[in-house]
């Protein structure tokens, strides 16, 4: 049963990495952490319902997904680090 997903196993784990690279721009932004816990909670959800439910129509896309995904992570994390180094540079005055 498992081995149906095994093409989406690197999204998975780019997913979590993207939910911590989110997570990580909202505490820079500074949004309340009850809200963006919320936030976070319910896309997980409702990404559990769509995967479930278009998984047999994605397999055959399983590696464009997977690499569109990957890609969209790389760049929210580069995006996530400079906003952070800026946040830091910012509060230290420019050190």
């Amino acid at each position: 049963m498992l081995e149906q997903y095994m093409p989406f196993m690197g999204l998975i784990i780019f997913g979590n990495i993207e939910n911590l690279i989110l997570s990580s721009q909202g505490v820079v932004g500074g949004v309340d952490p009850k809200t963006l816990g919320g936030l976070s909670i319910i896309v997980v959800i409702l990404w559990l319902f769509i995967g479930t439910i278009a998984t047999d129509i994605a397999m055959q896309y399983a590696d464009i997904i997977t690499f569109i995904g990957g890609f969209a992570i790389f760049v929210l994390g580069v995006k996530a680090v400079c906003d952070a180094v800026k946040n830091i540079k910012s509060q230290k005055g420019g050190a």
